[in-house]
């Protein structure tokens, strides 16, 4: 299913005050006298995709002109829809698809406001919106196929170039690079930040640190390592009292008054004590004697005992406070090292991967460009072919296909006549050869959004071209739903539908009414675009003939 325009509703626009259009699938033709407003509605779709604003459109004496559009969209083909509050309304269908209502206005100040379902939006998104729904051919302002992007997705869609492998290869390439970026750094940092922990963990280990309290008991053995002689002085001194080189000892009072109170039963608790601070006398004595003895000065080891503490001392000034700190610096510089290294081989793996990738992009971008550059020349024969239909009979039409890798710089090239240089569609034709273009273009790639408008398309056609041009827009009809602005009979009597534009004159104000016509209404309106007369029997009788299908001397050339 494609995207449908069900109702159309404008006021204040020009010469219109308010018109409602219920529209139908397949081809309507929009017809009615110069100045009617025909155009008027094709502006107000225009509007829909963005087109400027500008305050001489707001009719006069009005504040704001409104143009709304409820369309009917494949289910979740578009953004859900809010089901605010819209003019026209919104609703799910509930066939497999949904409806969606755009609306635009004009204030007479200039000011422009858009609404998507009846909520606010900028008028890029609303344009953004529209744009999936309608492709609008005769003003050079909204066609949409004079972007290279959507010149390169006719091309696609003409040659039924499948992009899903360059669109998968694609994919993984941005993947692997993604998850290349997330390990961090170029491997010249990774390799200078592998040295630099090598370095510290060899530094810490090199120094052999016991444990966090190695510091404290080599501060305590430099103490006594630099004033060994003091302290052997004072150890003797006190060995002397303890164990009485000369006279009575302490060790001696102590066995005296342990044995004043022997035998004496309660004071056997005091004897206890007694003897027991003699034993820690005589180890007490035994400590002393051992300094006495055996410390001796050792200028080497005092001089090692301080060069070690100074090793430690840096370390700690720059690995942490603490030895403690300085051992869990080199813990986790160990870890970080096996990861860094982890990180090597992934990055060295994702390189290999990355490198494949890139490879297999440029084959299927190889692949994609030769079938692009094969279907080029197909697409623009098959235009050109149709266009000598079109009444553009000397029309030549090349598609330049450019650009690195994929080709994507896809360019339609025109000349709409003899003598005149190839030219991109933008530059090289009038509103109506640009128009039959674009329907020469549409007849032969279907890819489109769902609702197609053409304006002009008849310009400077007539006779046999112009029933060509009435075929070609009707067989579009088949597929899509397809608008045409016309003052052709011939193309007017092959449309599905016809809607009657007519201005009329009411208290003082000129406006425009819409009617659809039915098949007798269609012969009147027919007759009067054949020959101006709508009352005329040849005329009706031409009229007839034409919607019937049957050739008529106002067919002829």
């Amino acid at each position: 299913m494609r995207p449908q325009l069900l109702e159309l509703r404008v006021r204040n626009l020009g010469v219109i005050d308010d018109v409602t259009i219920e529209l139908e699938p397949g081809m309507t033709a929009l017809t009615g006298e110069t100045g009617a407003g025909k155009t008027l509605l094709v502006e107000a779709l225009g509007l829909l995709l963005g087109g400027r604003s500008d305050s001489s459109v707001v009719r006069a004496g009005t504040e704001e002109a409104v143009v709304e559009g409820r369309f009917l969209v494949p289910d979740g083909s578009l953004p859900p829809s809010a089901g605010a509050d819209g003019a026209l309304g919104s609703a799910d269908d509930g066939g497999g698809s949904e409806q969606l209502t755009l609306a635009r206005s004009i204030v007479s100040g200039g000011r422009s406001k858009a609404w998507i379902d009846g909520r606010m939006a900028s008028v890029g998104a609303l344009a953004e919106m529209a744009a999936q729904l309608i492709e609008l051919h005769g003003q050079h302002q909204h066609q949409s196929l004079l972007h290279t992007e959507a010149q390169r997705r006719a091309l696609d869609a003409f040659g039924r170039i499948d992009l899903t492998a360059l669109e998968a290869s694609r994919i993984r390439l941005r993947r692997l690079s993604d998850e290349r970026s997330s390990l961090g750094g170029e491997p010249g940092e990774r390799a200078r930040e592998v040295e630099l922990l090598r370095f510290q963990i060899e530094e810490i280990e090199g120094a052999g640190i016991e444990d966090g309290e190695e510091d404290g008991r080599l501060e305590r053995e430099e103490d006594r390592l630099a004033t060994a002689s003091a302290h052997r002085h004072a150890a003797a001194a006190a060995l002397a009292e303890v164990s009485g080189s000369e006279g009575t000892s302490a060790v001696d009072r102590l066995a005296e008054a342990a044995g004043a109170l022997a035998g004496r039963t309660p004071l056997a608790a005091m004897e206890h004590r007694v003897r027991s601070a003699m034993a820690d006398l005589s180890d007490l004595a035994t400590e002393l004697r051992t300094v006495v003895e055996t410390w001796d000065d050792d200028p080497e080891r005092l001089e090692a005992v301080r060069s070690r503490r100074q090793l430690l001392h840096h370390l700690a000034r720059k690995y942490g406070g603490t030895l403690d700190d300085v051992l869990g610096f080199a813990s986790e510089a160990r870890a970080r090292l096996a990861a860094v290294d982890l990180e090597r081989e992934q990055a060295a793996a994702l390189d290999a991967a990355i490198r494949s990738a890139q490879a297999e992009v440029a084959e299927c971008e190889g692949q994609v460009a030769e079938a692009r550059r094969a279907s080029a020349r197909g697409l623009a024969a098959h235009i050109e072919s149709t266009l000598r239909v079109l009444a553009m009979p000397s029309a030549r039409v090349s598609i330049s296909v450019d650009g690195a890798g994929s080709a994507d710089q896809v360019t339609f090239l025109l000349g709409a006549n003899p003598g005149e240089a190839l030219q991109p569609l933008s530059k090289a034709a009038s509103g109506g050869e640009l128009a039959r273009t674009m329907l020469a273009i549409r007849l032969a790639v279907t890819d489109s959004p769902g609702v197609m408008v053409f304006d002009e398309v008849d310009a400077g056609v007539g006779g046999a071209a112009a029933t060509s041009v009435g075929a070609a827009l009707a067989g579009l009809g088949a597929h899509s739903q397809v608008l045409v602005v016309t003052h052709l009979a011939q193309v007017a009597a092959q449309a599905d539908h016809q809607v009657e534009v007519r201005k009329i004159e009411r208290s003082g104000r000129t406006r425009s009414e819409v009617t659809h016509l039915d098949a007798d209404g269609r012969v009147v309106e027919l007759s009067r675009m054949l020959s101006g007369q709508p009352d005329s029997a040849s005329a009706r009788r031409h009229a007839r003939e034409l919607l019937e299908g049957i050739p008529s001397e106002a067919s002829s050339p």
